[in-house]
This record gives C-alpha cells, sequence and structure tokens, in this order.
C-alpha cells in the first residue's frame, strides 16, 4: 500500500503542475500552450534546467511536444517513445504518435478560435507551421516562458569547462576535418556554415564537455 499512496502523491503533484499552467492560460488570455522537448539551441539533448517538457509531463524521452489545454493535455511522440510515454506521464495527458496524427488535427476538430501560446526562442517557424497551423489558430508568442513562471524549484546548472581530445583518439586532426567542410562548401558555392548542434561541434572540433549526460 505505501508504493500506491506514494505513486499516487506523485501523480497528484503533476497533475498540479498542469493546474498552475492553466492559471497562466487565462492569465494571458490563451486557450493552450505548447511545450517542445529542445532548448534555444534546438539540441537533442539538453540540460535539467531546460528540460520543460519533462517537468510539464515526466516524459523523459529525447523528442517530443505537449500540446496543454483548458481541459485537456496531448503529448505527440515517435514510435521509439509510445511505451515510455504511456508508463512516465499520468492519466492527464493522452499519448499520441506524431506521426500518425498532428497537433493541428486535434486542433481543426475543436469548432472555435484559439489562441495558442508559445516561446519564440524554442520553435522555428517550419515546426510551428507543420505542427500546429490551421485556420481556426493564432499562435501567439509569449517573452516570458509560462512552465518557467510556474517550475519554482527549477535547477540551476554550473557552467562546465570543455576539453580537448587527442588526435589519435579520434581519427583526424580538427584542421583537416575544417577543411574537409570547406572543400565541400566550394563544391556547392557556399559562403558559409552555420553549426549549432552541439554535438556536431564536438565533433568538428575534437571537443567534448561535461553539459550532457553521456
Amino acid at each position: 500500500m505505501g508504493k500506491v499512496t506514494k505513486k499516487n502523491k506523485k501523480n497528484k503533484m503533476k497533475k498540479n503542475r498542469l493546474s498552475f499552467l492553466r492559471k497562466e492560460l487565462n492569465n494571458f488570455k490563451l486557450d493552450g500552450y505548447i511545450i517542445p522537448k529542445n532548448d534555444e539551441f534546438f539540441g537533442e539533448y539538453i540540460d535539467e534546467e531546460n528540460d520543460r517538457l519533462q517537468y510539464i509531463s515526466a516524459f523523459s524521452g529525447s523528442a517530443g511536444q505537449a500540446l496543454i489545454l483548458k481541459k485537456k493535455a496531448y503529448l505527440f511522440v515517435d514510435g521509439r517513445y509510445t511505451l515510455q510515454a504511456q508508463k512516465e506521464t499520468n492519466s492527464s495527458f493522452k499519448i499520441i504518435e506524431i506521426h500518425k496524427t498532428k497537433p493541428y488535427e486535434i486542433l481543426r476538430k475543436i469548432k472555435q478560435k484559439l489562441n495558442i501560446g508559445f516561446d519564440p526562442k524554442l520553435y522555428s517557424e517550419t515546426t510551428l507551421i507543420n505542427y500546429f497551423k490551421t485556420k481556426n489558430v493564432s499562435l501567439v508568442t509569449v517573452k516570458k516562458n509560462l512552465i518557467d513562471k510556474i517550475w519554482l524549484d527549477k535547477p540551476k546548472s554550473k557552467p562546465k569547462k570543455f576539453f580537448i581530445l587527442k588526435t589519435k583518439n579520434v581519427g583526424k586532426d580538427y584542421k583537416i576535418k575544417i577543411n574537409l567542410v570547406c572543400n565541400i562548401l566550394k563544391k556547392k558555392k557556399l559562403h558559409n556554415l552555420l553549426i549549432t548542434a552541439p554535438e556536431n561541434v564536438a565533433w568538428l572540433m575534437n571537443i567534448r564537455g561535461k553539459d550532457s549526460i553521456y
């Protein structure tokens, strides 16, 4: 009985987070709010303090989208995470495989105009259009992230220094890798390449950090 009681208490706390978020929806005159897994750098693996999707849903997978409406909550995941999402989240969330049903298909069925809020630092225009845009939805930028407003015990990560790997352990010197990339750019007649994914920067420069667990 002790284990059941502890689990019920934990689920109640998770549900309270949804209640707090829905109060913010009312404060901002929104009908819903969307939360991605990524941080502002759009990496797949993020610090604990930026894992807003896990905070609101308890889902710990590396990819997903949450759609929180005033009376319903949805968690969209790909096929890798269907069972995991069902195990980790509580009954407040309906788990949907995103390759089968897009969020806009859920929103389109609601026969009224909807104001759906989002943090502009966490979304690209392409993602918003592909997943959420439909005729009855107005996407509203909210500069202050609503999860951050209710996440009062949010952990703070300390900056960690990166370190350089020896060439013998990575196969090629970073200068050789950069030249390889530059040669590809020249062939394609491109002037610049913007690299934002941390794992790509780490590979190119032969550096590693301890900001990610693995």
